[in-house]
């Protein structure tokens, strides 16, 4: 008698668990959005926007080095057009992030509509690194992140709203967590020649274009990595 028939495998495989792994998944960018919203709610209240405006700001916008601009954007009463066109600037990068962000592994018309507005720094450095997740796990990977930064959100602006005098340096707090997402991405994959190459991109438009960093790294990234696809190809066949 055998016991390696299809019914008995797949009744000894364990059930997945999608809201249980994402929560293990999202547990140590947790630990930087978390304290991250705290940063940006304190921010928030300490400019002088009611406290409620943090969770209204991490719904609607939601999208995390917009959110601390926007802060700056609305006080100086910036010009719509040039609001739109600062945003354009600063998420341009997910343009690139929905090339290989797996939403085909998303089922359903409003799962696909949530994921695509939650798609994140942090859930794309999350659900790209790892090939395989099931679409649940995905949404569930996503859901975790956004109530990370909207509870540290929220926990800032009261702390700010209570707190006496300004603090400095809490705009630092971002770029400190971009750092910890290229660290753990390059742990993930040990791809020495991508950040090398990320660095040397983001050098040349500093010096040819300063006004549109970002969006000229990113091209010239693109096409760097495209280039370096073609050759590996190419060497391969």
């Amino acid at each position: 008698m055998t016991t390696d028939s299809p019914t008995l495998a797949t009744a000894a495989a364990p059930p997945e668990r999608p809201v249980r792994t994402a929560a293990r998944d999202t547990l140590g960018v947790g630990l930087g959005l978390y304290p991250l919203g705290i940063a940006f709610g304190v921010l928030l209240t300490q400019s002088g926007f009611a406290w409620w405006w943090a969770p209204l700001f991490s719904l609607l916008i939601y999208a995390g080095s917009l959110e601390f601009l926007a802060i700056g954007l609305f006080l100086a009463l910036t010009p719509l057009a040039s609001v739109a066109l600062t945003t354009f600037l600063v998420n341009f990068r997910h343009v690139f992030y929905g090339l290989s962000f797996p939403l085909h592994r998303v089922r359903g018309r409003f799962a696909k509509a949530y994921s695509v507005y939650a798609l994140t720094d942090e859930a794309y450095a999350l659900c790209a690194a790892r090939p395989g997740l099931s679409g649940r796990r995905i949404l569930a990977v996503q859901a975790f992140c956004q109530g990370y930064w909207v509870a540290g959100g929220l926990t800032g602006a009261l702390a700010g709203a209570a707190l006496p005098g300004t603090l400095h340096g809490l705009d630092f707090a971002l770029t400190a967590l971009f750092v910890v997402l290229a660290i753990d991405g390059y742990r993930a994959t040990r791809d020495v020649p991508g950040p090398v190459l990320a660095l040397l991109c983001a050098l040349t438009a500093l010096v040819v274009a300063k006004g549109q960093l970002l969006v000229v790294a990113l091209g010239l990234y693109v096409l760097t990595l495209a280039a370096r696809h073609l050759l590996r190809s190419r060497r391969a066949h």
